[in-house]
């Protein structure tokens, strides 16, 4: 380790390094997965603000991130790796490490080198953050039924373009699935202003054809080099999404064809019945009249415009990677006391048994505790308790030392879809039945 340089912290089996972004809601940072026998592995690691961390809703949707983006499986989507809990509130999300830049970045050095972006490569970046969105909207639940998931946060930001070519759309944090608990209150706007589809700012119901029309803004700017709604404050911001003509790309970008105009602006239309009624047929549309470009072009694109900010990192992972060699034989301190979510056990076999209290008369507490205790084989000791805690939250409006015997079946209905993330359908639905049947009422 670097003279000056302060240790990593540590998470169960990661290490948590420096800052790669930061946003209203959480950081990135440089993480790495350290194991035994001298297995390691590059990771982000996304970690919740603390000071937003103990708020019950934020911590639920955090969990709702993890659970949600963990049964997304596309090339064009960042995958989620592992959840941590801790404790003392702390919460991290860990994704494997792109590296790249994100497409706002590459926007703005664009901009600043005064450099158009080639409209094959722009309609390459395009159409495959479009097929990672339609992999998002079909995703499934365990048991086949449609999710109904929307991104709600297409922007330049959420988009990853990698030195490999592959274009990654990340960042699930306020995603919506159909039918879901975790709603938007009457007048709170989930999203970044700019991106938003009109729909959303009506607080209407939303669904797969938002996230088309905020891609469509996303590819009018990389087409145009240009912002499509900016404003000096929200309502001017407002007033030009909902009332304003909306100016076809080729007026910045004159050398565009009509033909490509006309796919951008189906994408734009403030009905979303006039839109493209699925990511995959625009993408199609888009690649029907443009040949994209190749993946490997694309890279050299990115390593190109973003040459230097790229061998810094280069550099950082190459320091965290020299660091780290060596160290996965020795056994590793955690200081900050979580347990990562370990592996679902296997689904044959009797269920591991924890020792909870006998079904005498047990303090809420108590009930709390052994629940946890039961969920520990599956999810681990600390984000047992923290589920336990966020959940009863969540689904009892109150905290789990209030637990009583005929509270655990609704607490049980609550922590099913983040269980079955990480064991199954059908042992889940094992687990969750002995629970109620030892502890419930």
């Amino acid at each position: 380790m670097t003279e000056g340089t302060p240790p990593p912290l540590v998470v169960g089996r990661y290490e948590v390094h420096g800052e790669l972004g930061a946003g209203g809601m959480a950081t990135v940072h440089l993480g790495r997965l350290v194991g035994p026998r001298g297995f390691s592995r590059t990771v982000a690691i996304k970690r919740l603000h603390p000071d937003l961390a103990r708020d019950p809703e934020l911590a639920a949707s955090f969990f709702d991130e993890a659970r949600l983006s963990a049964r997304i499986h596309h090339p064009n989507v960042v995958a989620t790796l592992d959840v941590v809990a801790t404790d003392d509130h702390q919460f991290f999300l860990v994704m494997e490490y792109v590296a790249g830049e994100s497409l706002a970045r590459l926007l703005r050095a664009a901009s600043e080198a005064g450099q158009p972006i080639p409209t094959p490569v722009a309609v390459f970046v395009m159409a495959s953050a479009l097929r990672g969105l339609e992999a998002a909207h079909e995703t499934l639940g365990e048991g086949g039924e449609p999710l109904g998931l929307v991104h709600r946060d297409v922007s330049p930001q959420n988009i990853m373009v990698g030195v490999d070519g592959v274009t990654r759309v990340l960042d699930f944090g306020i995603a919506k699935e159909l039918g879901r608990a975790q709603h938007t209150e009457p007048g709170q706007l989930k999203g970044k202003l700019s991106y938003m589809a009109p729909e959303q700012l009506h607080g209407k119901p939303v669904d797969r054809r938002t996230d088309v029309f905020a891609a469509s803004i996303v590819l009018w700017e990389v087409l145009a080099l240009h912002r499509l709604f900016a404003g000096d404050t929200a309502g001017e911001i407002v007033t030009k999404m909902l009332n304003r003509d909306i100016p076809a790309p080729s007026t910045h970008s004159p050398s565009l064809s009509p033909e490509l105009d006309a796919v951008v602006m189906r994408g734009l239309a403030r009905d979303p019945d006039d839109r493209y009624p699925t990511a995959l047929e625009m993408a199609v549309a888009l690649e029907a009249l443009v040949t994209p470009a190749t993946a490997a072009q694309t890279g050299q694109w990115v390593a190109s415009l973003a040459k230097e900010a790229l061998a810094l990192r280069a550099r950082r992972v190459a320091e965290l990677e020299s660091r780290s060699k060596g160290q996965g034989d020795e056994p590793r301190a955690d200081r900050s006391g979580p347990n990562p979510v370990v592996p679902a056990a296997p689904s044959s076999g009797p269920l591991p048994r924890s020792d909870g209290p006998p079904r005498a008369p047990i303090s809420s507490q108590g009930i709390a505790d052994a629940v946890a205790g039961r969920l520990a084989p599956y999810l681990g000791s600390n984000t047992s308790k923290v589920a336990v805690k966020t959940f009863s939250m969540k689904a009892l409006g109150r905290g789990p030392e209030t637990l009583t015997r005929a509270d655990v079946l609704a607490l049980m209905q609550a922590l099913r879809p983040m269980l079955r993330t990480f064991v199954g359908r059908a042992q889940c639905e094992r687990i969750l039945e002995r629970i109620s049947g030892e502890l419930g009422a």
